[in-house]
């Protein structure tokens, strides 16, 4: 597997793994140190390090880390990089925030070291876990998809892999891998969702429900980077720019499919610096093109608003835009007047910020 991984991404000369002295990240750290010791791949050069981060999120974690670097050290693996993160509370809530200070913790390493790639030990019970709880969540094919094999710098090689095989892979290697309290921990849905609710599953249902959870995400995969294609060309032609303004033709975004329409209003809003939008939210952004009751705003994450200008008001707009002195239109956040039935676009602001 991690053989694969490497020649499917062109055979990096130089990867760090990241390892957190649990089993899955060790076993993978003592399957990368076998082909650190043959100093290639295929053939081609490889140079093997690490990086132990500390989320400094639990009581010895100092001590956790220290002792993971030194298991690191004795496999062969060089350099092993030891960093020390500062967790921020975030609305994101506390797994989404010790994940994004990892992998930038992992992105520096790399940068600094001259790696050209990362592997992460996540497993088959990983991504169906990460399935069931997109499917708790209500997400859409992106969510669903679950964890990539492969994603910028980051290479996933054991999600063919069972959570027992790494135990196993780290007993016959002699390593004695720490076990993360919080993945016991019933406050936080993943470990819920390890501990309780797949296997549940796997009792009621039978052997296999994570495997058929995990080909779910890879056929996911494919139909989401399809629809991803498609939006963002689609997108990138429709698409109109009037200074920090997007806009979109309504007739042309009612000519789409839905699955496409909503892709693109999404991409709308990200373009003009907004966040990924709820389903309901993008709901409430695509109610404007029937034209019934208000033409907007919707206030979209991340600051963007979204209304709908008929084509009597692009007429006023431009006329008011040709005679000096006359303010702009629409206000800010101001409610658009309502008109009749007639196409026009739908318009994408990044609201202003707050006056001081």
């Amino acid at each position: 597997m991690v053989q694969n991984a490497l020649a499917d991404a062109g055979y990096p000369p130089k990867v760090l793994v990241a390892c957190s002295g649990g089993p899955d990240s060790l076993a993978l750290a003592a399957v990368a140190a076998y082909f650190a010791r043959r100093g290639h791949v295929d053939g081609h050069p490889l140079t093997v390090g690490a990086v132990v981060v500390d989320h400094q999120l639990q009581e010895g974690s100092a001590q956790v880390a220290a002792a993971t670097v030194q298991t690191l050290k004795e496999l062969g693996l060089s350099p092993v990089d030891l960093r020390t993160v500062t967790v921020a509370s975030t609305g994101m809530g506390p797994e989404a925030a010790a994940r994004d200070a990892r992998h930038a913790a992992l992105e520096a390493a790399a940068q600094e070291h001259g790696a050209a790639a990362i592997l992460l030990g996540h497993t088959l019970d990983d991504q169906a876990e990460q399935v069931l709880l997109g499917l708790a969540r209500g997400s859409g094919t992106r969510s669903l998809a679950g964890m990539r094999p492969a994603r910028g710098l980051l290479l996933r090689p054991f999600l063919g892999l069972r959570r027992a095989d790494t135990l196993e892979i780290c007993d016959v290697e002699e390593l004695e891998p720490w076990h993360d309290p919080s993945n016991a921990d019933p406050s936080f849905a993943r470990s819920r969702t390890r501990v309780e609710v797949l296997p549940m599953l796997e009792e009621k249902l039978g052997p296999g429900v994570a495997e058929s959870l995990a080909r779910t995400a890879s056929i996911l995969q494919l139909d989401a980077d399809y629809l991803e294609d498609v939006a963002d060309r689609t997108f990138a032609a429709l698409a109109e720019r009037s200074g920090p303004e997007v806009s979109l033709s309504e007739e042309a975004l009612g000519e789409l499919s839905p699955a496409i329409r909503f892709r693109v209003i999404a991409k709308a809003a990200a373009d003009v610096g907004g966040q990924q939008p709820s389903y309901q939210r993008l709901l409430a952004a695509e109610a404007l093109l029937r034209r019934q009751g208000s033409a907007g705003p919707v206030e979209l994450p991340g600051g963007v608003s979204v209304y709908r200008l008929s084509l009597a008001e692009l007429a006023q707009r431009d006329a008011a835009e040709t005679r000096p002195g006359t303010p702009d239109w629409p206000d800010g956040g101001a409610p658009v007047p309502r008109e009749a039935a007639r196409c026009g676009k739908l318009v994408f602001r990044p609201q202003k910020p707050p006056q001081e």
